[in-house]
């Protein structure tokens, strides 16, 4: 049982690797950073989501939506820019959406 455990814990883990996060420095005496992606300057202790879909403080950022990993496969998943969130729907209907099973992230 215990190497069952072990085994159902590093499948856990590995899924949780796809969701993407990083970390950056916050100097003593900081009062304003830079975003990354857009040069935007935001103050210490602020959050913001920038133009990547990264929701973001100065100490860093985290993918700002979920990546479906398990839905039918007659169904396509497309990522909405715009909204910051992957559309599931059926290859041959974009009006028709799909079940997601189950996503990695946020």
């Amino acid at each position: 049982q215990k190497y069952f455990s072990l085994a159902l814990l590093l499948c856990a883990l590995a899924a949780l690797a796809h969701a993407f996060c990083y970390q950056k420095e916050v100097k003593p005496g900081m009062t304003h950073c830079v975003d990354d992606a857009d040069g935007t300057i935001h103050e210490v202790g602020s959050s913001w989501r920038n133009s990547k879909c990264m929701d973001c403080t100065c100490s860093g950022c985290c993918t700002g939506y979920a990546t479906p990993r398990d839905f039918s496969d007659d169904c396509v998943s497309v990522f909405d820019p715009v909204a910051c969130k992957y559309i599931v729907h059926k290859k041959d209907d974009k009006t028709k959406l799909c079940d997601i099973y189950s996503a990695v992230g946020k």
